[in-house]
């Protein structure tokens, strides 16, 4: 996968993040757990890509396609 499409992937799972933290912040309490789980799965998912750009920046470029 190339370094444009998981940054763009890496910024729609952070903004998931951050609407799943407001939307905790203000919910009933008979929701929470269920936003808590969301919210679990969001970190982890938007932590995987963060670390998958990560790799992908540190990896040295193929034979042939260096900068010139």
């Amino acid at each position: 996968m190339s370094i444009r499409l998981l940054a763009r992937d890496l910024y729609g799972a952070q903004l998931a993040v951050e609407r799943l933290e407001r939307a905790l912040l203000e919910a009933p309490v008979e929701r929470r757990p269920e936003l808590e789980e969301r919210l679990r799965r969001a970190r982890a998912e938007r932590d995987r890509l963060r670390h998958m750009l990560e790799g992908q920046k540190d990896a040295p470029a193929p034979p042939g396609r260096g900068r010139r």
